[in-house]
């Protein structure tokens, strides 16, 4: 059996991580290690896939219909409300989304809800044949993003709040000389997954997990404060919206750049 959270997996945050992990099996009665493999994407294809967390936009896309929505989390962070999170777009400047044209946008990765497409469903009422940024990096994640607008290698990027939130708490450095300058619409959050699991059983896991006082500063270290149990049509809204602005116009990237940011 595998058991993965790689969402917010900050080292800092690990121990908590690993301890929230370690209630959950102790419930389940598994004795199943919190594994961190290179590639998400294999652990989610994974038949014997326990337990873990995926990004909303792989659940509705390359995954619908293959993992099974558990529970979607809450995130005790600003742009969060119940089971519903949004990114912040940040920027080195103050300004109108309509004046970032002709900059760069960076993005985390091609899959990704909260850094691609929240991007481009802030930009594209402003773009022209689909077309507004000069051209986009692909960074492999949010901290590099953040890395590359500090660094001015890029002008804007849509993060996660709750990654935003994870930084300000353990690297507040990461977010000097940054301001925010927008929000994308609420979503539903990062959804805890399955393939192999029993959904009740989990579901009752949760719940206990949740209300057990004795892992509270657990909780508070991984900014969880509950659960939503959702249904797989509420994650309807992303491809939804995405479709909505593709016959729109949609907003398309000319990147430069692939993942070779430090």
């Amino acid at each position: 059996m595998l058991a993965t959270l790689p969402m917010y997996d900050f080292p800092e945050a690990r121990p908590a991580t690993e301890a929230f992990w370690q209630a959950i099996a102790r419930r389940l009665g598994v004795s199943v290690p919190l594994s961190q493999p290179e590639d998400w994407m294999e652990g989610w294809r994974r038949q014997d896939l326990l337990f873990s967390q995926t990004c909303g936009y792989p659940f509705t896309h390359e995954f619908a219909g293959k993992l099974k929505l558990v529970a979607t989390p809450h995130y005790a962070a600003p742009g969060c409300d119940g089971p519903l999170y949004c990114s912040i777009l940040l920027a080195r400047e103050q300004r109108p989304l309509p004046e970032f044209r002709g900059k760069i946008a960076a993005f985390n990765s091609r899959d990704s809800m909260s850094g691609m497409l929240a991007l481009k469903l802030m930009f594209a009422p402003f773009a022209n044949e689909g077309q507004f940024f000069s051209h986009a990096i692909e960074t492999g994640g949010h901290l590099a993003s953040l890395s590359a607008l500090q660094k001015g290698k890029a002008d804007v990027a849509a993060i996660d709040c709750v990654t935003v939130a994870y930084v300000r708490r353990y690297r507040p450095q990461a977010l000097i000389g940054l301001v925010e300058v927008g929000r994308s619409p609420q979503v539903p959050g990062l959804p805890f997954v399955t393939i192999a699991g029993d959904i009740d059983k989990l579901h009752q896991t949760l719940t206990d997990v949740f209300a057990d006082g004795a892992l509270r500063e657990i909780r508070e270290a991984l900014l969880l404060d509950g659960f939503s149990l959702l249904a797989e049509a509420d994650y309807a809204v992303i491809p939804r919206l995405e479709a909505e602005m593709e016959a729109a116009g949609g907003l398309s990237f000319r990147q430069s750049t692939d993942r070779r940011l430090p």
